[in-house]
């Protein structure tokens, strides 16, 4: 596997990097089990604790230099990178604040003697982490498990490799000690023979349903512990009452920030019959005033995608969607701009046997899908493998709750696109995955919940 930064916009490769060595990989399994040794009863977490402090600061003093690596190797807008991290900073401050409460023993009430929980580290995780949000998806697991005490070797995407390398770096710097968390760039291979290793207590990942399906398999041959987020195609059901002008101010950055590659981007537009004409034009005002170009350039509102692949992908699913009946209300021409780049584009007269009704289309293509009903609204919703996200807009804020309900998924927004907060948990159902990340949730995924009973 060829780890390289391939610039989105200029095509050009800016860095490449050797694959890790055995000998590599052993030292990083080596110091991280030494490490988990040191702190599984609990010790060292005020180091832990001023490490994740430190890692705040760091982020924040170099927000823009940090922000450029993740831009060059995979092409996001310069503000949306800067964002992201002022989000992991926020993480950094969360999780300093909450460890102690997290880890904090848990009584159990019996009547038949004393009992309580101790939050224990579990061991060495493996992290697999995808190219979308390369200091993010890192940060999310990374920092509190390191504060819980779980070392932590790290397999990112071959595409972003120096944000990667960029983010562990900071965290050594932060004063983490060596094994803390490192950064391997290995095969698929490899990454079996790590998850195999005795060492290895768990693994994390996040990326596509083929990759979760070969790493869980991994994990569970070796009964070991994962959480998996793979995407999703989520929903936004438009309800009858919707605010016409919040809905309007929302529906832009439901599906193009990021260029689209979210994997809780809302995807399928479901909107009543009598609102179509109405909504798609609403979706065309936001898609036309999009300026593409230079994702380092702070006046261009839409970046390039990924890759050439990731582009060729996504022109293959939306050629299907047409081939299946699906019309093009905008968009899907070609771009005359150097790069990855694909026009927002919006396809209309879908219906549930459209070929691409259950697949994920990661960028910026959005799925207009009506009913007549409220009922066959959330049957087409729930007619998904998938089960990340979902959005509800309504004004009736109480209905728009109980539609909500009704949705089978990990995460429901009211009135609001998708949101990604420290204190709210991350995760789906279904071929979407399992486990949560963020939250007190995530913080203790990977912990071993230690019953000490005395009976009476």
């Amino acid at each position: 596997m060829a780890y390289k930064t391939v610039n989105p916009y200029t095509n050009e490769v800016e860095h490449e990097y050797a694959n890790s060595t055995a000998a590599e990989i052993e030292a990083a399994l080596a110091a991280g089990h030494e490490l988990y040794q040191q702190w599984r009863t609990g010790a060292g977490l005020a180091e832990r604790k001023a490490v994740i402090t430190r890692l705040g600061e760091l982020l924040r003093e170099r927000r823009t230099e940090m922000a450029e690596l993740m831009t060059r190797d995979m092409g996001k807008l310069i503000g949306e990178a800067e964002g992201e991290v002022d989000l992991c900073a926020s993480f950094c401050d969360y999780y300093v604040e909450k460890a102690d409460e997290f880890l904090a023993p848990k009584p159990i009430y019996t009547t038949t003697g004393n009992a309580h929980i101790l939050k224990q580290a579990l061991g060495v995780l493996l992290a697999v982490e995808p190219w979308n949000f390369p200091f993010y998806q890192i940060a999310r697991v990374f920092i509190p498990n390191f504060l819980v005490g779980n070392p932590m070797v790290l397999k990112d995407a071959s595409n972003c490799p120096t944000s990667a390398q960029a983010f562990c770096d900071l965290v050594l710097e932060a004063g983490a000690p060596k094994g803390s968390l490192t950064n391997l760039f290995v095969s698929y291979d490899q990454v079996s023979e790590i998850i195999a290793d005795p060492r290895i207590a768990g693994v994390c990942l996040t990326g596509s349903e083929r990759g979760g399906e070969a790493v869980a398999a991994e994990a569970g041959k070796h009964l070991k512990k994962s959480t998996m987020e793979l995407g999703g195609n989520d929903a936004f059901i438009v309800l009858e009452d919707a605010d016409l002008d919040k809905l309007a101010a929302t529906v832009g950055f439901a599906r193009l920030y990021n260029a689209g590659q979210v994997c809780t981007s809302s995807k399928r537009f479901i909107v009543p019959e009598g609102m179509k004409d109405q909504f798609v034009e609403m979706l065309k005002a936001a898609f036309s005033q999009v300026k593409m170009g230079d994702p380092l350039d702070r006046s261009t509102t839409l970046a390039p995608l990924s890759s050439k692949r990731a582009k060729e992908k996504l022109q293959k699913q939306v050629d299907k969607a047409i081939a299946g009946g699906a019309t093009v209300a905008y968009g899907n021409e070609p771009v005359d701009l150097p790069g990855q780049f694909f026009m927002p584009t919006i396809l209309t007269d879908l219906d549930q046997d459209s070929p691409i009704f259950n697949e994920e289309l990661f960028g910026p293509v959005a799925e207009v899908y009506t009913y007549k009903t409220e009922a066959e609204a959330i049957a087409m919703a729930n007619n998904s493998s998938y089960g990340l996200g979902n959005t509800v807009f309504g004004s009736n804020i109480q209905h728009a709750r109980e539609v909500a309900a009704q949705i089978e998924t990990g995460m429901s927004w009211i009135n609001s696109a998708w949101a990604s907060l420290a204190e709210i948990p991350f995760g789906g159902v279904k071929r979407s995955g399992y486990g949560r990340e963020l939250s007190e949730f995530g913080f203790t995924e990977f912990v071993n919940h230690h019953l000490v009973y005395e009976p009476e």
